[in-house]
C-alpha cells in the first residue's frame, strides 16, 4: 500500500497546499486530544480522590469545553479543506488528461470508453482519498508519536508496550494493501473494458439491430458485468476481512496496555491520574491507524483510477517536427497494424504508392483493413512493422497537428456536433463564409433539405446530429470536406447511406473536387470505384512496381 503517490503532487498542484495544511490541522488535533485526555484524567481524579465539588471542577470544565469546541472547529477544517482540494485535484486532473488525450491523438489515446470511465466516476472515487483517506494518513503519522512524547514520562512501561504493539498494524495493512491494490485495478480496469462495449454497442444498436446481432451483443455485456460484479464482491470481501484483522489487533494491543495498568493500580505501583491518562490516550494511538487501514478501501478505486491517469499522462506525445507536403507521394512500405483486442491483423504488411494530383480507391473484403491504412495516414495509428512515407519523410516523425490542418478527412461514420448546421460544416474552416458554406451543401447535395428546414443553416442538431438522417448526416459531413480547402482528401465511404440519385450528383462533385488535389477513398460500390484513377487492393499482395512514382 502506498501512503501517497508522488504523481499526485506533480500532476495535481492542489495537493501540496492540502498536505500542508493537514500536517498543520493534524498537530492540532494531536495536541487537542492530549489536553482533553489530561483534563479528563485530572478531572476524574479530583473527583474520586480528593472529593472536588462542582465549582472545584469549574475550571477543569471550562477548559475541557474549550478543546472539545476546538476540537470540533479543527475536525470540520479539515473536512472543508478536504472537499475543497478534492475538487481541484479532480479539475487539474481532468483538464490535464483531456488535453493529453487530445495531444496523444486516436491512434494512442486509449479508447474513448475508457477515458470518459477515467474522467467522470474514476476521478470522482478521489473524494474519499482525500477526504477520509489522507487526513487519517497524516494523523497516523502524527498521534501515535505526540501520545507517546506524552505518555513516556507518565509510564514508560505503557509507553514501551504501546512502542512494540503499533508497528503491527502497519505491517498487515501494508500486506493487506498489496492485494487489494492489484484486486482494485482489476476492478476498475473491468469497469473501463465494461463502459467502452458498452458505448460501441449504443453507437452500433441499429446496425446490430439490421444483422440481428443485438441479441449476441447483449449476452456480450452481461457475461462482462457478471465478471465485474464477481471481481468487486472479490475486492469487499478482502476489505470486510482486512478490517477485522486491523480491528482485532488493535483491540488485543489496547487491552494488553489495559491489563498492565491494572495490574500496576491495584499493587500501588501506579497513581490512578497516571492510569486514567493512558487508558484515555491508548486507544487514540491506535485509533488513526485503524481509520488508515479501514479508509484505504473506500479510497483505493480512485487511486487505481489515479494511477490509469498517471499512465496516460506519462505516454509522450508523438514528436512534433516539420510537417510534409502532401503534394508529395505517398508510399506504404510495409505498413502492418496489429491491436491488443485482435489475434490477427488490423491491417496486413501494406505496400502501395498515390501519386501527387490522383484519385485512387482502396478496395477489399469488409475488415481487410482499408479504413486502418486511412487511420495511418490521419496519424490515427502507428505501423507495427514497415513505415508511411509522405514525400520521403517517414509520418512517424512529423507534427501531426501540422500535417492534419493540410488533410480533409471523412470517417466511416462521420461526427456531428450539438450546434447549428453551419457550425458542424465550417468544422476545421471556421473563417468561411456564409457563401462558401452554401456552396459546400450545395456540392454535397445538402442545400434542398437544409433550406426546407425552419431555420436553414442555423437549425441546431443534437449531439451526433440527432434530427437528421443517416443520409443526411453523411451529406453535411461530406459538405465539410468539400468546404475544406486541403491539398490531400481522405474519404472512407463518402457514399454511404446515400440513394441512387443522390449518389450520382455526389460522384460527379467527388470527381470535379479531386482536380488539383490528392484523393485517396476506401470504395466499396462499383460506382465510386468507376471514378477513381487507379484502384489499389488491400489485404492482397501489392501489384509489382506498386510502390514506383
Amino acid at each position: 500500500m502506498r501512503p501517497l503517490d508522488p504523481r499526485l503532487l506533480r500532476h495535481a498542484g492542489a495537493t501540496r497546499a492540502y498536505l500542508a495544511l493537514s500536517v498543520a490541522l493534524g498537530v492540532a488535533l494531536a495536541a487537542l486530544l492530549v489536553a482533553q485526555a489530561t483534563l479528563l484524567a485530572d478531572g476524574i481524579t479530583a473527583v474520586y480522590l480528593h472529593g472536588a465539588d462542582l465549582a472545584g471542577l469549574a475550571p477543569t470544565l471550562g477548559w475541557l469545553v474549550a478543546v472539545v469546541a476546538a476540537r470540533a472547529a479543527v475536525a470540520w477544517a479539515q473536512e472543508v479543506a478536504a472537499a475543497r482540494s478534492a475538487a481541484a485535484v479532480k479539475r487539474q486532473l481532468r483538464a490535464r488528461l483531456l488535453a493529453h488525450v487530445a495531444a496523444l491523438g486516436p491512434g494512442a489515446a486509449p479508447r474513448s470508453g475508457a477515458v470518459a470511465t477515467l474522467a467522470t466516476r474514476g476521478l470522482d472515487s478521489l473524494d474519499a482519498y482525500f477526504a477520509r483517506y489522507l487526513p487519517q494518513l497524516v494523523l497516523a503519522a502524527l498521534v501515535p508519536v505526540i501520545v507517546l512524547v506524552r505518555i513516556a514520562p507518565a509510564d514508560l512501561v505503557a509507553a514501551g508496550t504501546i512502542a512494540v504493539t503499533l508497528p503491527l498494524i502497519p505491517v498487515f495493512m501494508v500486506l493487506v494493501g498489496l492485494h487489494t491494490q492489484a484486486a482494485n485495478r482489476r476492478q476498475f480496469r473491468l469497469l473501463a473494458r465494461l463502459s467502452h462495449h458498452f458505448l460501441d454497442v449504443v453507437a452500433g444498436l441499429p446496425t446490430l439491430r439490421v444483422f440481428g446481432r443485438a441479441r449476441h451483443q447483449a449476452g456480450v455485456v452481461a457475461r462482462i458485468s457478471a465478471e465485474q460484479r464477481r471481481v468487486t464482491m472479490r475486492t469487499l470481501r478482502v476489505a470486510f476481512l482486512s478490517s477485522l484483522v486491523l480491528e482485532l489487533l488493535a483491540t488485543l494491543s489496547v487491552a494488553l496496555v489495559a491489563v498492565g495498568i491494572g495490574l500496576r493500580l491495584v499493587d500501588g505501583s501506579l497513581g490512578l491520574a497516571t492510569a486514567l491518562l493512558v487508558l484515555i490516550l491508548a486507544p487514540e494511538a491506535y485509533l488513526p491507524l485503524r481509520q488508515v487501514g479501514a479508509n484505504y478501501h473506500a479510497s483505493a478505486e480512485g487511486l487505481a483510477a489515479a494511477t490509469e491517469v498517471f499512465e496516460i499522462l506519462e505516454t509522450p506525445p508523438p514528436p512534433a517536427g516539420a510537417a510534409p507536403a502532401p503534394a508529395g507521394v505517398i508510399r506504404f512500405e510495409g505498413a502492418a497494424v496489429r491491436h491488443e483486442d485482435r489475434a490477427e491483423a488490423s491491417l496486413p504488411a501494406f505496400t502501395a504508392a498515390v501519386r501527387p494530383g490522383e484519385l485512387v480507391a482502396l478496395t477489399g473484403p469488409s475488415g481487410c483493413g482499408k479504413s486502418t491504412a486511412l487511420a495511418l495516414l490521419m496519424g490515427f495509428a502507428a505501423p507495427a512493422e514497415g513505415r508511411v512515407l509522405v514525400g520521403g519523410t517517414d509520418l512517424s516523425t512529423v507534427d501531426l497537428d501540422a500535417w492534419r490542418s493540410r488533410v480533409a478527412w471523412l470517417p466511416q461514420r462521420p461526427w456531428l456536433s450539438s450546434g447549428t448546421i453551419a457550425d458542424n460544416i465550417r468544422l476545421g474552416a471556421a473563417d468561411a463564409s456564409e457563401a462558401a458554406v452554401r456552396q459546400a451543401a450545395e456540392l454535397a447535395g445538402a442545400l434542398d433539405f437544409v433550406d426546407a428546414l425552419p431555420e436553414g443553416f442555423g437549425t441546431r442538431l443534437g449531439d451526433d446530429g440527432a434530427g437528421l438522417s443517416a443520409g443526411q448526416r453523411q451529406r453535411i459531413a461530406l459538405a465539410r470536406v468539400f468546404l475544406r480547402d486541403a491539398p490531400l482528401v481522405l474519404l472512407d465511404e463518402p457514399t454511404a447511406n446515400l440513394d441512387a440519385a443522390t449518389e450520382r450528383d455526389i460522384l460527379a462533385a467527388i470527381r470535379a473536387h479531386a482536380t488539383g488535389r490528392t484523393v485517396v477513398m476506401v470504395a466499396h460500390r462499383p460506382s465510386l470505384v468507376a471514378i477513381a484513377d487507379r484502384v489499389i487492393p488491400v489485404g492482397k499482395p501489392a501489384p509489382a512496381g506498386a510502390v514506383t512514382a
